[in-house]
């Protein structure tokens, strides 16, 4: 079972699997070389990118991101600020601090390589690491996969089964189908399941302080979005529009009837500014999609009468059910089912976490969720210039308004209804195998190559 402790993860972006996820392997084979005694020996480090990552690493930060990683920095914990400063030092003075202590020669001209010939044969987000002492010796090597949502894993356990919990959990579902059993045999909502089983593995109010924690990063990102104007990095040339939209629909004498549909979407696109940019933001499922959860809850917080912390918490829980089935069953990585896995995956999260959280039976829940992801199978990943910024910051926007319609809908039902969420889960899952590789992350079709001719 995947926790909301995993799921919903605070970093940095601009892209869950190929920053954060890049940074947290190459931050695990620092500490590697320390608990192995290699690291003092350590003269040179060597990263070579493979894949997606080699296609469309440079407009993610992936190079950034290892180096950052390598220098013993993590998602969570880091400055934005300060990983600017160190990426600085190390291209003005050719030294990394390796694992945060040892300085070696490092020239991310060299010791970074982005292949995009060689084959991925496990999955098309694949990195190496080499460690090599002063006369060349090779000390190290590892090969890690970045799965989707941060989630990395060595390249040998690609697709293998997940390792048994630690724990016995109360209600151990890994299909919506049993969900809706436990449900209904217990006679609890979905979220109730997740507290559950969050509550097995830690204390309750850790599990409560993870919910708040998670909520305010998600409102302050929103927040810093609004705020802020000027230009987003990457060379595109796109202008922040979060601040000016704000500005305008302040400024305006009346509301116009669509005007709460407005509001949504400025949430989600000033989220994914903020990610373009490299701040702060919570991975909900994936960084790229990262805008369309926390625009949904916000128009639950700001616009829902009623609405309160516990709601919140359902919100999120129940969408930790919803995500789990997809990275369980099929996928959240844009290289491996293209943006359905990502912006589509988070509508139906964001859908069925706001039917919850306005009352929805589960029964309902499981129908906002379905609804979500059925009217994004088959949406291609093509970000321009490999940069998570056209057409990624306006799809967030239309996945957080398509969340909220797919639960008005559901709510206005019964729950009952003809395609099941497992059944879009194995849609989801087979139109990603049989996606065109361009359309799946590297910036080889799609807008990516048409731009110049519109």
């Amino acid at each position: 079972m995947i926790s909301a402790f995993e799921l919903f993860k605070i970093g940095i972006g601009p892209s869950s699997s190929h920053t954060v996820g890049p940074m947290v392997a190459a931050a695990g084979f620092a500490e590697r070389l320390a608990t192995d005694g290699m690291l003092a020996r350590t003269a040179r480090a060597q990263v070579t990118l493979y894949g997606s990552l080699a296609w469309t690493g440079k407009g993610h930060g992936t190079d950034r991101a290892v180096i950052l990683g390598l220098a013993g920095q993590l998602p969570r914990s880091i400055d934005p600020d300060r990983a600017d400063s160190l990426l600085a030092g190390v291209a003005e003075d050719g030294r990394l601090p390796l694992g945060g202590t040892h300085g070696i020669r490092f020239d991310p001209a060299r010791d970074i390589v982005f292949d995009s010939v060689a084959a991925t044969p496990r999955h098309p987000n694949t990195l190496a690491f080499h460690a090599f002492a002063a006369d060349g010796e090779l000390l190290a090597e590892a090969r890690w996969c970045s799965i989707g949502g941060g989630f990395v894993v060595p390249e040998h356990e690609v697709g293998q089964p997940a390792a048994p919990e630690e724990v016995a959990l109360p209600y151990p579902f890994r299909n919506a189908r049993d969900m809706l059993a436990f449900a209904a045999r217990e006679k609890l909502s979905i979220a109730e399941l997740v507290a559950a089983n969050e509550r097995a593995r830690r204390p309750t109010a850790e599990v409560d302080a993870h919910l708040d924690g998670i909520v305010e990063a998600m409102m302050s990102c929103i927040d810093r979005g609004l705020a802020t104007s000027g230009e987003l990095p990457g060379g595109l040339q796109v202008k922040r529009r979060a601040k000016a939209i704000r500005d305008a629909l302040l400024a305006r004498n009346a509301p116009t009837p669509h005007e709460i549909m407005d509001w949504v979407s400025l949430y989600a696109i000033a989220v994914n500014e903020e990610n373009a940019a490299g701040g702060r933001v919570v991975t909900a499922p994936t960084n790229g999609a990262a805008g369309v959860v926390p625009a949904t809850l916000r128009y639950y917080r700001d616009h829902c009468p009623g609405a309160d912390r516990a709601g919140l918490h359902v919100f999120l829980l129940t969408a930790t059910a919803i995500g789990a089935l997809f990275k369980i069953n099929a996928s959240i990585s844009g290289a491996e089912v293209g943006c359905q896995g990502e912006v589509g995956v988070a509508c139906s999260m964001a859908a069925g976490g706001l039917a919850a959280a306005l009352g929805g039976t589960p029964l309902q829940v499981e129908n906002a969720a379905e609804i979500g992801m059925e009217h994004h199978l088959g949406m291609t990943c093509d970000p321009i210039g490999g940069l998570v910024q056209v057409p990624c910051i306006e799809r967030n926007a239309f996945g957080a308004i398509s969340a909220v319609n797919a639960a008005s809908l559901a709510l206005h039902g019964d729950g009952t209804h003809i395609v099941s969420l497992d059944k879009v889960i194995v849609t989801m899952r087979e139109t990603g195998r049989d996606m065109a590789s361009k359309y799946k992350e590297t910036s080889l079709g799609g807008l990516a190559v048409n731009l110049p001719e519109c």
